[in-house]
């Protein structure tokens, strides 16, 4: 299975997802490879710091040094977990062609709704024409999602994804901005590995079960 986590805007949570995606496919018995394509190499930072903390399970993220979409294919037994945004395009379109699944996550904005509507605009066309999985779908979900439930913006996010052409399911479960996520990430953590009682690990297990 090939993932592709990705978005057009910036500071929509990819690295954390991919990151903590990863860690939880592994604790799940789940063999797992990640490619950060992304110049900011978040994803790889993690993984480097983890190792260098010496915590389990290890994670082994790469680098392109081939043809991308032939590395991949190559991992036919693997959860393949890929990150990558919009400042590497040509790797973002070549990964989206080989994904069985891309997963996009958007901060609950109007500004991050025009944002994912013109990231389907441009892939979406490419795709179509260069896609080698029949079955391919594109997730969406809205995370970062603020923390009182009764804020507008974040449902109003939620509806207006539900209303875009090119995405095939739009997730009920949602991620809040908590500040777990960013703490946890400093100690080369998951958020279920470092508070596993807490709301955040609670609702990013019940998203990575989806």
């Amino acid at each position: 299975m090939i993932t592709v986590i990705a978005n057009l805007k910036g500071g929509s949570g990819k690295s954390t997802v991919a990151f903590n995606l990863a860690v939880w496919l592994e604790k799940n018995g789940r063999s797992v490879v990640g490619y950060d394509l992304d110049p900011q190499c978040t994803f790889s930072d993690l993984a480097m710091l983890r190792r260098e903390m010496g915590y389990k399970p290890d994670l082994a993220i790469h680098s392109v040094r081939a043809v991308l979409k032939e590395q991949l294919l190559s991992h036919a037994d693997q959860e393949v977990l890929v990150d990558v945004g919009a400042a590497n395009m040509a790797a973002m379109k070549e990964a989206l062609t080989a994904a069985d699944r891309i997963v996009i996550p958007v901060p609950p904005s109007q500004a991050d709704v025009w944002a994912t509507q013109r990231f389907l605009h441009i892939i979406g066309p490419d795709l179509d024409a260069m896609k080698i999985n029949g079955n391919q779908q594109t997730l969406a979900f809205v995370n970062r999602a603020d923390t009182n439930k009764s804020i507008r913006e974040t449902h109003e996010t939620e509806a207006a994804l539900r209303m875009l052409s090119g995405i095939d399911i739009v997730l009920p479960h949602r991620l809040r901005l908590r500040t777990g996520f960013r703490r946890s990430l400093s100690e080369g953590l998951t958020v279920f590995e470092m508070w596993p009682r807490g709301k955040a690990a609670k609702e990013f297990r019940t998203l990575a079960g989806a």
